[in-house]
């Protein structure tokens, strides 16, 4: 077996790792992820899982990873090539709102950022940090739209961004406890009722 076959055949089991990891979590919380778990699941040895990442912690991380390669796969991709501003903002709203109603392959709990979000919140440490850093990114990708909206006019001259991006947050993380904890059916047409408001030029 050559080499570049052993290191692809080891980068697509990592892959499976990282995926199915990130699917566990958003049921079970970051916590929940176990290596026997993941060995059985996946037909390998603890070993085998273990020789991937070495600790618990970077398996958790590397999982956070993965979601977030998924995240902006489904909801930033679709609508990187709108135009900037507050065209850029609805298509990234409403990717947002398809991505939390449907996905359920990659994150059958639910999104996995607000699940660690909250497990995470009050504890200290790497998983901590990569979690706020993750939103921290997200909130200013968002902010640069939404002062380029008001710049260009499409929102009031006297709208404050990162308040804007604050309650749009909030909404969302709202949109997801509907779904997942109440099932409410009514719940993507409250969203986008509440991103007209927010948007509202």
């Amino acid at each position: 077996m050559s080499p570049r076959k052993t290191a692809a055949e080891a980068r697509t089991t990592r892959e499976r790792i990282v995926s199915h990891s990130a699917a566990i979590a958003s049921v079970e919380g970051l916590q929940g992820l176990t290596i026997g778990r993941l060995a059985a699941d996946l037909g390998m040895s603890k070993a085998g899982v273990l020789g991937h990442f070495g600790t618990k912690q970077a398996l958790q991380l590397a999982a956070l990873d993965g979601a977030a390669a998924v995240f902006t796969r489904l909801v930033w991709e679709p609508a990187a090539d709108a135009r900037a501003g507050l065209e850029r903002l609805n298509a990234v709203c409403e990717a947002w709102i398809t991505y939390l109603e449907r996905e359920r392959e990659a994150f059958p709990g639910g999104c996995l950022f607000t699940t660690a979000s909250i497990e995470f919140d009050a504890r200290g440490g790497p998983v901590h940090d990569e979690v706020a850093r993750l939103f921290r990114m997200w909130c200013r990708r968002l902010t640069e739209d939404v002062r380029i909206a008001v710049n260009n006019g499409e929102l009031p001259e006297n709208a404050d961004p990162e308040q804007i991006v604050f309650e749009l947050v909030g909404v969302y993380m709202a949109f997801n406890q509907a779904i997942q904890l109440f099932a409410d059916p009514e719940a993507p047409n409250r969203m986008r009722r509440a991103i007209r408001r927010l948007l509202a030029a």
